[in-house]
């Protein structure tokens, strides 16, 4: 089934070149079902290569899911024009009346900046508050889980040594395994990570509303749940594309004032001129996937005025 976006979003053009179920808004208008409405606040620098991460995954189920994006207006985003904001970005004075099955808020790099020293911090947390009443569950990757866990349960995120990039071996959390978002998961799997700052497996531990349901011996925690399924913290970028961590690996190389870091476990043999080791794509289109189908679609209210805190 397909996803459904504006006809001109230049991420459209793409996907159909991968031969992904799109709908377009003027055929999505003859359907007679009530699409799964999402909300994606993208605060990622590089909005269009993200929205089309995003939508590839989001696409690989039997739902219709209507998006709507929105960017912090606190914010002056350089790396996309503003043409580009105005015809396929809200703001969230846009969307503050409605409701929505679903809410996904992006990574951002900001980490090494305190949190209330980003220049987006409160309108962040009004949103934060806001999804309590207005979003059945929510999805929250890298910097914006340390924000989401910090604000929701007061879980400090510290500084690494270094940074942390690469692609790393996760294993699932055995005790957990009945949890929905797990469902399909080998018990060890791969995913991406590229962060300075990192949260307290202690930390979480000490929060009976939340269970911590995978992690890395050299990543740390990577997939948070609160019990009832309301909100997911991915401190990791399982949507990141295979020559992602590559372009940043290049970026780095490039400024002088960046202690680069070789993605690990990424370059074949350890070397840059060596193929890129995708091993991380099944477990992002899974754990996407099962959000949609169990936390989502199966559990929301058909009628959105129905949602009650969470």
């Amino acid at each position: 089934m397909p996803i459904k976006i504006p006809d001109n979003l230049p991420a459209a053009k793409i996907l159909k070149e991968e031969n992904i179920f799109i709908m377009d808004e003027t055929r999505a208008t003859t359907q007679r079902i009530r699409p799964l409405k999402l909300l994606i606040l993208n605060i990622m620098p590089t909005k269009i290569v993200t929205e089309t991460q995003l939508l590839r995954l989001l696409s690989n189920t039997p739902l219709q899911i209507e998006v709507d994006w929105i960017h912090m207006a606190s914010h002056d985003s350089k790396n996309v024009s503003k043409e580009h904001l105005l015809a396929f970005y809200k703001t969230f004075d846009d969307i503050k009346d409605n409701k929505y099955d679903g809410l996904i808020i992006t990574g951002a790099p900001v980490e090494k900046l305190d949190f209330h020293d980003v220049d987006y911090w409160d309108e962040l947390t009004t949103l934060l508050e806001w999804s309590k009443t207005h979003v059945f569950s929510s999805f929250f990757i890298c910097w914006a889980a340390q924000a989401a866990l910090y604000y929701f349960y007061g879980v400090s995120k510290y500084l690494l040594s270094h940074k942390l990039t690469g692609v790393y071996l996760h294993h699932t959390n055995v005790e957990k395994m009945q949890r929905k978002i797990l469902r399909g998961f080998d018990y060890q799997f791969y995913a991406p990570h590229s962060r300075y700052t990192s949260v307290s497996k202690e930390d979480i531990e000490k929060i009976n509303d939340l269970d911590i349901l995978a992690e890395s011996k050299e990543a740390g925690v990577y997939i948070v749940a609160s019990k009832d399924g309301s909100r997911f913290f991915v401190t990791g970028h399982p949507e990141y594309d295979p020559d992602t961590l590559d372009k940043e690996y290049k970026r780095d190389l490039a400024n002088p004032d960046i202690i680069s870091e070789m993605p690990k476990n990424y370059y074949l043999n350890d070397d840059i001129h060596n193929e890129i080791q995708v091993k991380w794509r099944s477990h992002a289109y899974l754990i996407f996937a099962n959000w949609l189908n169990y936390y989502v679609y199966q559990q929301t209210p058909y009628n959105l005025d129905e949602l009650k805190e969470r």
